[in-house]
């Protein structure tokens, strides 16, 4: 999921369960712009660092614990990533998007459009 700075949903992609989340980061920020993004140390891997460099965005990522050289990032700005962790609670305020009720991809697909247009709307 792609949130605005208000928290409000831009673009998403519905993938697997078992699948990894960072893997669909750089999709998700495909002709986007932005001054900063913003996630959490999951996403910190220097190929996602380096897509949101050349989009010329200031990446707002810890590094990892394991990281030989540590990057620096604002911590002000991470304070943020709140956003979209709220933009999830009201998502799931949806009965059928949390249970995961449709089972079929489009269908949920369909689901999650619809919340987010409520959302947008309210």
């Amino acid at each position: 999921m792609l949130c605005d700075a208000l928290g409000m949903p831009i673009k998403f992609i519905v993938t697997a369960g078992q699948e990894s989340d960072m893997l669909q980061a750089i999709p998700l920020l495909t002709n986007q712009s932005a001054s900063y993004v913003i996630a959490d140390k999951g996403y910190d891997a220097d190929a996602i660092i380096n897509h949101i460099k050349s989009i010329s965005a200031e990446p707002v990522i810890p590094p990892k614990s394991n990281r030989i050289v540590q990057r620096f990032y604002d911590k002000y700005l991470y304070k943020d990533r709140n956003l979209i962790e709220r933009f999830f609670n009201k998502l799931k305020q949806f009965r059928k998007i949390a249970t995961r009720f449709e089972k079929i991809k489009t269908n949920f697909e369909g689901l999650v459009y619809l919340a987010c247009s409520f959302l947008w709307l309210i």
